[in-house]
C-alpha cells in the first residue's frame, strides 16, 4: 500500500468510514466496526467480499 494513502487516513477514520460506504453500499457498521480502524484491514474485508484487487480498491479510495 502506499504510504501517502495510510497518511492521508491516519486519523480520519470517520472520513474513511464514509468514503467506503459511498463507493461499496453494501458495506454495514458491523463490517466498519470489524475494521477496528485499521485501513489495511478495511481494504481487505473489501478485497475478500468483491474480489477486487487491493490497488484498485486502495485507488478508489485515494480518488475524489
Amino acid at each position: 500500500m502506499e504510504s501517502a494513502t495510510r497518511e492521508k487516513w491516519s486519523g480520519r477514520w470517520e472520513q474513511l468510514q464514509g468514503r467506503a460506504k459511498s463507493l461499496w453500499g453494501w458495506l454495514t457498521d458491523d463490517d466498519l466496526t470489524r475494521a477496528k480502524g485499521d485501513y489495511d484491514r478495511l481494504v481487505g474485508l473489501i478485497h475478500e467480499r468483491t474480489g477486487e484487487a487491493r490497488e484498485k480498491i486502495e485507488e478508489r479510495l485515494r480518488d475524489r
